[in-house]
């Protein structure tokens, strides 16, 4: 069985781009998650994994290498295991497979692995200029958000976490790196809505 992962950041963002090349004959796993989060951790992703295990699925397609993340080691890691279970994987805007007759393709893994550099790059490069952005606004007074060192009200954390709150209470035998997972959100941030809750 042929599978498409696709990955967004954010529920506003669609996933048009990515299903442009998409077969009726593959299994869509769609996750809605930071692409910082490995990919062996991601809800869909980790069922996409169990469909490869069980041998369900042998061929993968993607739309682009940093849909599998924006970290290089944790995309050379996800390629590997995909190479290692004999599973090809086919990126879209490259028009390559990772696998020819069964052996690695040296070709993808040298384009793959300059682009897993690339991903890693613009991601580091997006954090600086926000950083860089607030810096700015911070100096011109324009800055709106939480000034650091104080501390939003429990009402307040609740209800910016609305997704946090509802996957601690529909699924409360979760772990909390599990549910920072499925919510895209840091552990830290899971921890201090479970603390809320408890109070």
């Amino acid at each position: 069985m042929k599978a498409r992962y696709i990955r967004v950041s954010s529920a506003s963002q669609n996933t048009i781009r990515q299903t442009t090349n998409a077969n009726k004959d593959e299994n869509v796993f769609i996750d809605v998650i930071s692409g910082a989060i490995p990919f062996n951790e991601r809800p869909l992703a980790l069922e996409l994994i169990k469909a490869i295990e069980n041998g369900s699925v042998s061929y993968v397609s993607v739309e682009a290498i940093d849909r599998l993340g924006r970290n290089t080691f944790d995309i050379q890691s996800t390629i590997e295991y995909f190479n290692k279970m004999k599973v090809i994987l086919k990126v879209d805007n490259l028009g390559i497979e990772s696998l020819v007759n069964g052996k690695p393709n040296l070709t993808f893994k040298m384009i793959s692995d300059v682009l897993a550099n690339v991903s890693q790059m613009e991601r580091e490069a997006s954090k600086e200029r926000q950083a860089q952005g607030i810096k700015i606004a911070v100096a011109q007074g324009k800055f709106k958000g939480r000034v650091k060192g104080s501390c939003a009200s429990d009402d307040e954390v609740l209800s910016k976490y609305k997704n946090v709150v509802k996957t601690i209470n529909l699924h409360p035998d979760l772990s909390y790196r599990k549910i920072a997972s499925i919510s895209g959100v840091s552990l830290a941030t899971v921890q201090k809505v479970n603390r809320i809750l408890r109070k």
